[in-house]
């Protein structure tokens, strides 16, 4: 059965507004054990597949692939804190499709989801109202941002870190970026209390200051006018989208996303129109970024 986030999407009608669950401790912490089976099964599969000569060959040093045990070691400690605290109400692993198809490219997945990853614990963050579970969820994020930095610099050699701020995203738009991957969940799992937001694809992942994208989603219908909200760190940049296009604007670093929007409020369940995307402006770890 696919992954059992309640259905209250715009089912593809940007004009629609159902209004979504109260989030609750409980529920957030099922939706972080999902994310965290699911960043398990991706490093264990990656590690299964390939051998530290794949690696030397693909053109990693030798040590890579050991750093890359580490992080499914971490996950799956992360996996076992989780499911202990949830206790007989924590969802099980689902089955996955990651889709990478050599060592190259599982390492820029692995990129991509370690930073949705870190993301994701942070847009949980204001949700959370236990003291003890915020105080867990930023110990995982802490980790996950280090992990993610590592992967970025160390091993692609671009920025070790994006700016002053990491990037919280919404629960709903962190589901948007991993849910793809989820191909068969067990009926038993729990629903989690997040929108199921129509998938957005972007023209170009790695665009430039000022150049003009497509953003691409199939919607019923919508009304006008839409906006495309670049998130980046703390900082929420709105560019109008004009028959499926839009300017990038300036100032955007490292990891940052993309998503449409109905308003220029703070991007949330009520003006959600798309899921998100991923887009990269990376700059040499040895270099300064100039926006």
């Amino acid at each position: 059965m696919f992954p059992k986030a309640i259905l209250l999407a715009l089912v593809g009608a940007a004009t629609t507004v159902i209004a979504a669950p109260t989030f609750n401790d409980k529920g957030l912490l099922q939706f972080a054990l999902n994310l965290e089976h699911l960043e398990t099964a991706f490093f264990n599969g990656g590690l299964s597949k390939y051998s530290t000569s794949d690696f030397v060959g693909a053109g990693y040093p030798d040590w890579v692939r050991g750093r890359f045990r580490q992080i499914a070691d971490n996950e799956a400690a992360h996996v076992s804190y989780l499911a202990d605290e949830l206790g007989d109400d924590a969802p099980k692993a689902c089955t996955y499709d990651f889709g990478y198809t050599d060592v190259k490219s599982f390492v820029k997945l692995a990129q991509k989801i370690e930073s949705v990853g870190a993301s994701s614990y942070l847009g949980l963050a204001r949700h959370i109202n236990d003291t003890t579970i915020l105080n867990a969820g930023a110990a995982i994020a802490a980790a996950e941002s280090r992990q993610a930095g590592w992967i970025t610099s160390s091993v692609l050699k671009n920025q070790p870190w994006d700016g002053p701020f990491e990037t919280p995203l919404p629960p709903s738009a962190a589901w948007s970026l991993i849910r793809g991957y989820i191909t068969d969940c067990p009926d038993s799992n729990p629903d989690l209390p997040l929108l199921n937001l129509p998938s957005l694809k972007v023209s170009d992942s790695t665009p430039k200051a000022g150049q003009t994208i497509t953003l691409t989603v199939t919607l019923k219908s919508a009304k006008t006018p839409l906006y495309a909200v670049w998130i980046d760190g703390l900082t929420y940049t709105y560019t109008v989208i004009t028959n499926g296009k839009t300017v990038v604007p300036t100032g955007l670093s490292g990891t940052a996303y993309v998503g449409v929007v109905s308003s220029k409020d703070h991007p949330d369940r009520d003006n959600f129109v798309t899921g998100f995307a991923v887009v990269d402006f990376p700059f040499g770890s040895t270099a300064r970024h100039v926006a």
